[in-house]
């Protein structure tokens, strides 16, 4: 190692005649870090951390920083019993300190606090350049958003983004104030759980399929299910009840049958549509359906409204009675 004049074992030799016991003796010495010039190819052991490291004097000394200053003799080190150099900093970017001092670029890690943790320890070995480098970066990258639901504002807007999308489109129509009657007890619920049950899904397949949100149609809460540009099927989720001698409105949550739809909805990310045996394999079973693909075709062109509807005297009686 190029830094034999600090190793502990040589002040050992020369103090032999101590009457200071081996076992008293301090685990770290504190030494200038000399004999940088002509020895720049020499490695050098650092513990930053307890992250080991092995380097040369060159890099150590190529740029103006703290770890010039210390290995070329103007600052002091401290050294363990095996001629460790220690620096008491984490070494988690320790490395990308190394390599932008041995090349003058780095790769910067991914993510914004991994960029701010190595801006840190730039600082704190006033590696400049360093330092600008993430200054910069950190100015000119902004944190992308997983997903981006458009708000529809018109019916004009609404068909110009269907007619467009490449893949499948989810909406959702929400509209609390539209309502004549009152709602039922646990109608705000249901709608809290059908907007929620959409940002679920919006965060799973937005990759896939493009979700819109609309608060402007006439529907209290509605879904709609699109591909290449026409509509698919449609789960509407409120229904009227009767109590107590008046009319409620009452909005229901049908998460299974709204989850069944956006899978199938995937059946169409691609062109052409997909063939008989996978539409055979997904579709549900209809009563007038066969098997010739005459009817199959017109099964496609034909929109599913399934309608949760219920019609009792008391509004927490089961569905059917």
């Amino acid at each position: 190692m190029s830094g034999d004049s600090c190793l502990p074992q040589h002040h050992t030799q020369s103090h032999s005649t101590s009457s200071v016991p081996p076992l008293t003796c301090p685990k770290t010495n504190t030494c200038s870090y000399r004999g940088a010039v002509g020895l720049g190819n020499k490695y050098v052991r650092i513990n930053v951390g307890g992250t080991l490291f092995y380097t040369t004097l060159q890099v150590l000394t190529k740029q103006n920083s703290m770890l010039k200053a210390m290995f070329s003799g103007k600052k002091e080190v401290f050294t363990d019993k095996e001629g460790w150099i220690m620096i008491d900093r984490s070494g988690k970017h320790f490395g990308s300190i190394l390599g932008y001092l041995r090349d003058s670029t780095v790769s910067l890690p991914k993510g914004r606090q991994a960029i701010q943790e190595l801006m840190a320890e730039a600082k704190y070995y006033l590696v400049q350049g360093l330092v600008k480098l993430c200054q910069n970066t950190l100015q000119d990258s902004k944190e992308q958003p997983l997903c981006v639901i458009p708000v529809v504002t018109s019916s004009k807007e609404e068909e110009r983004l269907i007619q467009s999308s490449t893949k499948p489109v989810v909406k959702l129509v929400y509209n609390r104030s539209n309502n004549k009657y009152s709602y039922t007890s646990n109608s705000d619920d249901n709608l809290l759980k059908n907007i929620e049950l959409f940002d679920r899904l919006s965060l799973s397949f937005n990759v896939r399929v493009l979700f819109i949100k609309d608060v402007i149609g006439d529907e209290i809460c509605c879904w709609s299910f699109y591909g290449q540009g026409r509509k698919l099927a449609e789960v509407c989720c409120t229904s009227i009840v009767y109590a107590t001698e008046k009319k409620q409105t009452k909005v229901e949550f049908p998460e299974v049958r709204i989850y069944e739809e956006t899978l199938n909805t995937l059946l169409y990310e691609t062109m052409p549509l997909p063939d008989n045996s996978l539409l055979e394999a997904t579709r549900r079973s209809y009563s007038n359906c066969g098997s010739h693909s005459e009817e199959e075709e017109r099964l496609c062109e034909r929109v599913r409204r399934i309608r949760i509807k219920r019609y009792s005297t008391y509004d927490d009686r089961p569905l059917g009675q």
